[in-house]
């Protein structure tokens, strides 16, 4: 009898980027091989679901309602529901959408494959949410979906209590793994050829918290500058309030940490951070930057930004565009307010016109693809080694193009080469000769190509037929970075 076949769909942050990869792995581990493709013909099918995107139920319900029909002739077929959503609603979606054979919440992934089992045998649906964390995701098995690039989850959970964030709810207080079952992942990925790690947290840099180390994240960061063979270490998502001057320092003496950072402003008004509940204001916030860049001269800062929170005036709105023209971001992830049930600002006095939301959200969006393109113009000329990505050039093939991300984590496109073409996870030294407000070009040749352990590896992956993985079991005791996507607003990494 052939393997049964699964699908998993991720939706939102990249905490449920990393905990599907633990998802992947789990089923893989108990006898599941992945199905092929977006086909919705697998055998099981897994939403990993997010609660803090607009429409966020819609879609999900939506989606369910197309599987239905499917399901109702394929007896055997199940369906589950996890995540962020799954933890909010519980018993609402199988109401909703009684086919769902389980949900599971954001603290239990690892109950997966024994609920699906358990409804399978009982022919009810199980619901099963934890109230707090059972185990890291981190110490379950994986399927990691890139051969050189990582997620190392470092903690869980938030103690901040943004009012428009739901998250907190949800994934719980924040629990710090230890430090050496952190870098006994970071090593085992490196044995295995991974030679970049994102160093992940709902609120990354707030890590020993709750070990009682206020100084634990730069520790760390100097830690991983030691493991040998680990080439690029990023991190994502930290909180201005935690942003302290032993961080810069690691960042800028520690060789392998990124010259890249990402950190979230929400707004530029003083007043509206003080609804929000953000524990920094505008001139702490560009304190920070003004300290990063002086640190580390050619650093690459990017930022999520809400429009038209609750109460926000044209004067508040023109504070954030001050910050936007100051700050310089590289890039910044926009988002239009919508209210979250169940969150402080929902339920707030003054929320603002949609049409006047939209032009506000308008004029930032311009205001922020001119300065990307400036900041990008002053990349020109330069000489950079960019790690060979998978994925990330849409055109590549009619272009005869490869694409990679700079040390700064920066789009390069660049000339694929007649021989010794590098492979994703090499390294390509090539010359910027043209900048758009979201990549750079390199349409010169090559100078030169770095062949690496990690190319190595995803040769390895791909020139075998697919096996069963058996899962990375570190950590507690037993555990890509592809680019990062869009952070919702102020919710899960977006902090």
């Amino acid at each position: 009898m052939s393997a049964k076949t699964y699908q998993v769909r991720t939706y939102g942050c990249q905490m449920n980027v990393h905990d599907s990869e633990r998802l992947s792995g789990l089923l893989e581990d108990a006898g599941y091989v992945r199905a092929p493709g977006d086909a919705d013909d697998a055998d099981v099918v897994v939403f990993n679901t997010c609660a803090v995107r607009e429409n966020a139920d819609n879609k999900l319900y939506g989606n369910l309602g197309h599987l239905a029909p499917k399901k109702a002739s394929r007896p055997g077929m199940q369906i589950a529901v996890g995540g962020c959503l799954a933890q909010k609603d519980r018993d609402t979606i199988v109401r909703r959408a009684p086919w769902v054979d389980v949900v599971f919440g954001t603290h239990n992934i690892g109950s997966l494959p024994v609920l699906l089992e358990r409804a399978r045998v009982r022919q009810e649906a199980q619901v099963e949410i934890a109230e707090s964390l059972e185990a890291f995701p981190s110490t379950l098995p994986t399927r990691r979906e890139s051969a050189y690039a990582a997620w190392v989850s470092i903690s869980v959970g938030c103690n901040n209590t943004c009012t428009f964030c739901i998250v907190p709810a949800l994934r719980g207080k924040e629990k710090d793994r230890r430090p050496g079952d952190i870098l006994a992942e970071v090593e085992a990925l490196v044995a295995e050829g991974v030679t970049e790690i994102t160093l992940l947290g709902q609120n990354v840099n707030a890590y020993g918290s709750d070990i009682g180390d206020r100084e634990a994240f730069s520790k760390l960061l100097r830690a991983c500058g030691k493991v040998e063979g680990l080439e690029r270490v990023r991190f994502t998502s930290p909180h201005p309030r935690d942003f302290t001057d032993d961080v810069i320092a690691a960042m800028a003496e520690t060789e392998n940490v990124m010259p890249q950072l990402h950190m979230p402003l929400q707004s530029g008004s003083d007043r509206v951070l003080k609804a929000m509940r953000r524990s920094y204001r505008q001139e702490r916030f560009l304190g920070i930057i003004e300290k990063v860049r002086s640190a580390i001269p050619d650093a690459a800062i990017s930022t999520d930004i809400i429009v038209g929170f609750p109460g926000e005036t044209e004067e508040d709105f023109e504070q954030t565009l001050h910050v936007v023209r100051e700050a310089r971001f590289a890039q910044a992830f926009t988002f239009q307010y919508s209210k979250r049930p169940g969150t402080p600002a929902a339920e707030m006095d003054g929320q603002v016109p949609k049409e006047a939301v939209q032009a506000r959200y308008e004029r930032l969006v311009a205001l922020q693809e001119e300065i990307s393109w400036a900041e990008n113009k002053k990349q020109v000329g330069r000489t950079l080694e960019v790690m060979v990505a998978e994925g990330e050039g849409r055109k590549d093939g009619a272009t005869r193009r490869l694409s990679g991300r700079a040390p700064d984590n920066r789009l390069v496109h660049f000339t694929r080469p007649d021989e010794d073409v590098p492979r994703p996870g090499d390294m390509a030294t090539v010359e910027v000769t043209y900048a758009a407000p979201h990549h750079l070009l390199a349409e010169g040749a090559v100078l030169g190509v770095r062949r690496t352990r990690a190319g190595d590896a995803w040769e390895r992956r791909n020139a075998a037929p697919e096996a069963k993985p058996q899962g990375v079991m570190l950590g507690l005791p037993t555990v890509g970075v592809p680019e990062p996507l869009p952070a919702a607003p102020g919710g899960c990494t977006a902090r």
